[in-house]
């Protein structure tokens, strides 16, 4: 089964109804839903979606929102050997870089993002979801 992680944009894109970019995102998750892949989310990939859902939501939606999200995803670690990956790697932003290594050490096969270009540089392959969808049919 293939092993993907799912950039934060990804995820907000299909909680925070985002349009254009909800409808090939939630594809994307859906298929995780459905056990045709497994879903990961970098760990610090987490906060950042409870904190954003919970500028525009409530705290407490925010944070069941997020606990209905790690009975789909799995959580890549963000530890210290995956912050040191994180440095040797050649991104612009670090963020990415840190997801990058995330996806690395958890083994994922790919990573989601509507930001492939800042995934430039990754020793995983960074797909858009419209990418991502034929190679989720292929299983």
């Amino acid at each position: 089964m293939k092993r993907i992680l799912f950039d934060t944009n990804i995820v907000l894109d299909v909680l925070l109804n985002r349009r254009p970019h909800v409808e090939a995102s939630a594809a994307a998750w859906a298929a995780v839903e459905t056990g045709a892949v497994q879903g990961m989310l970098a760990a610090h990939a987490v906060t950042t979606i409870h904190y954003l859902v919970r500028k525009e939501m409530a705290n407490a939606k925010a944070k069941h929102i997020v606990s209905s999200i790690l009975r789909v995803f799995g959580v890549a670690a963000v530890d210290g050997p995956a912050i040191q990956d994180a440095l040797q790697l050649t991104f612009a932003d670090f963020e990415a870089a840190v997801t990058a290594a995330a996806a690395r050490a958890a083994g994922c096969d790919c990573i989601v993002t509507r930001d492939p270009k800042g995934f430039r540089n990754s020793p995983i392959p960074a797909l858009t979801p419209e990418a991502v969808m034929p190679l989720l049919r292929d299983r």
